[in-house]
């Protein structure tokens, strides 16, 4: 069985265990003998870090497997027949179980003393709370340096299914040690890892912070100073408070943090340092230009942003049929191509990051089910599901039609800015519907938006006038040129190089008309800027589609060319408003 297999095996249990707690927490809470750890959004939010988790290890978990048998191929200690024949007898798997639990000692304590890899590992220490749910809470890039704290397995000939499965079942094993519901076990917590040393490990607490790494035995944090016993109530969460349930930023916070205090950093020497060095750590001259307050545990506060009852059932249901989704594609993955597998994965991300949105009030569900019908009209396409693209992607553009109207409805009046938004969307929903029938209605689609980029120049010009900056017009229409010098070099029929290059010129002015109003209204409405990269990437979504038409097939040509195009009507809907 593959290993997507055991993890769509074990799912099932994981939320049967889950439910369990849930009940028992409740009905303790109502007693008044304990309390319920959970809150919907946190535990949405960490269910879906560890789908994301999953899903992206179709193809990162190729760099950790990929590594570690090339150096059991290549430099093993001993004869490979041998040393198999040793790991696989009952006191060699127990012992390999046992190796892989003292490397991943290893592994976790740096993670919290090299900022580098905590950048890596903090996803898993972001929640404000402590159940089981917590427990599928994982990051997705873990594999990019965890996989040198296992060369030492690789070394002495420990086969990589074994190191597979021993690595699968430390996993599964820490599973069960997320919960608040199971008090302390007297010798137990001695010897392994448990429920109430982990909820130390977890903790922010000055007498807690970065104790307790065991995977299953706590031998190692006995032998090496690291142990602590649970003596005082836990405060759960990070220092640097995520404050948000989006998970693509919950795996780019810390990194990006080290990255921007590497960039202010004036010694060379401190831009390395920073990513080092413990997390916390930064260069003097850093932080004295941009100081931090120090963590203080009174002033701790939950994040927990007020969301309607109607948008938590919303949320839940849709994530309920992203869980299924999600299982499907492990189910499959390890023999999927790797190309089919990121497209599931682009699209799986874009939805899990879309519900994020809603229960954190940034997205509204108009919003959401645009996003997820632009994900699936994008999949289908680059998959060649050709029903399923049908229809998705004219249900896409009519979603966004239909949230621009309700907006401009509820304002109390609809304005000519808004039946100009409205006639550039339905402009474009026409030329979606055109570009997905015969070859013979490619010009007619063309046409179609042209007349959108139109609307969008007219709408882009209101309050501003038009191509308030010449300079940025010239830079776009030169852009525009170099494009289209390429598209006849590469092949463009003679019957469509007049309609392609009117296209050109309208949607290299639209680029520049949104460009140049960001401009102007840079201090009075920041949103213009979010609407001006829209442009931007319509601009970039039309020359791949040329590209890929014209000169030379792309490689998953459809993925790119419509995800930039949904990013393109997304923000220019979700962004475009008039002056003032």
């Amino acid at each position: 069985m593959r290993p997507g297999q055991i993890i769509v095996l074990a799912t099932p249990v994981f939320f049967l265990l889950i439910a369990i707690e849930f009940a028992v927490g409740r009905a303790r809470a109502r007693r008044g003998t304990g309390r319920d750890t959970y809150r919907l959004a946190d535990a949405l939010n960490s269910i879906g870090l560890g789908m994301l988790s999953q899903i992206s290890a179709v193809l990162t978990g190729l760099l950790r497997i990929g590594i570690y048998s090339a150096v059991y191929s290549a430099v093993a200690l001993f004869p490979l027949e041998a040393a198999k024949e040793f790991w696989t007898t009952w006191y060699g798997w127990l012992l390999a179980l046992v190796f892989y639990d003292f490397c991943y000692y290893w592994l976790h304590r740096m993670g919290h003393e090299s900022a580098v890899l905590w950048a890596a590992h903090v996803v898993h220490h972001q929640s404000q709370h402590y159940n089981l749910s917590t427990a599928l809470r994982q990051t997705s890039s873990g594999a990019l340096f965890s996989w040198i704290f296992y060369l030492p397995m690789a070394v002495a000939g420990v086969p990589p299914l074994v190191f597979g499965v021993v690595a699968l079942i430390d996993l599964l094993y820490q599973f069960w040690v997320h919960t608040e519901q199971v008090g302390k076990l007297g010798w137990f917590d001695r010897w392994f890892c448990s429920p109430s040393n982990h909820r130390v490990h977890h903790a922010v607490n000055d007498n807690y912070l970065d104790r307790n790494y065991g995977g299953i035995l706590i031998v190692w944090d006995r032998m090496f100073g690291t142990f602590r016993e649970e003596d005082e109530r836990c405060v759960y969460g990070t220092r640097g408070e995520l404050r948000s349930w989006d998970p693509l930023w919950a795996n780019a916070e810390v990194y990006w943090a080290l990255a921007r205090d590497s960039w202010h950093a004036k010694s060379w020497a401190d831009k390395l340092r920073v990513w080092l060095k413990p997390p916390g750590w930064r260069p003097a001259d850093v932080a004295a230009r941009f100081p931090k307050p120090l963590f203080d545990i009174a002033k701790v506060t939950r994040y927990e942003p007020e969301v309607s009852l109607g948008v938590q059932w919303f949320a839940g249901l849709q994530f309920l049929l992203l869980v299924g989704c999600a299982v499907v594609f492990l189910w499959f993955s390890d023999v999927m191509p790797l190309p089919q597998a990121a497209v599931w994965l682009a699209a799986l991300t874009a939805s899990l990051w879309a519900i994020g949105g809603v229960l954190q009030g940034r997205l509204s569900v108009t919003e959401v089910l645009f996003i997820e019908a632009a994900a699936l009209a994008t999949a289908s396409a680059a998959l060649g599901i050709g029903w399923l693209h049908l229809v998705f992607k004219p249900l896409a553009l009519a979603i966004a039609i239909f949230f621009a109207a309700r907006r401009a409805m509820a304002a109390g009046t609809v304005t000519r800015f808004d039946g100009l938004l409205l006639t550039g969307l339905a402009a474009s929903l026409a030329g979606d519907v055109l570009l997905m029938g015969p070859a013979t209605l490619f010009v007619p689609g063309l046409v179609a938006f042209l007349l959108a980029h139109l609307a969008y120049i007219a709408l882009f010009s209101m309050g501003v006038g038009m191509f308030p900056r010449r300079g940025v017009l010239a830079a776009t229409l030169l852009i525009g040129a170099g494009m289209y010098a390429f598209l006849w070099l590469g092949g463009l029929p003679a019957a469509l190089r007049i309609p392609v290059a009117a296209y050109v010129v309208v949607i290299a002015c639209m680029a520049a008309q949104a460009i140049g109003r960001a401009a102007v209204l840079h201090a009075t409405d920041p949103s213009a800027r979010w609407v001006a990269v829209g442009a931007c990437f319509f601009m970039l979504s039309d020359s791949l589609l040329a590209t890929n038409r014209f000169v030379t097939p792309l490689p998953l040509a459809s993925l790119w060319v419509l995800g930039t195009y949904y990013a393109a009507q997304m923000l220019i809907v979700r962004n475009a408003r008039p002056k003032g």
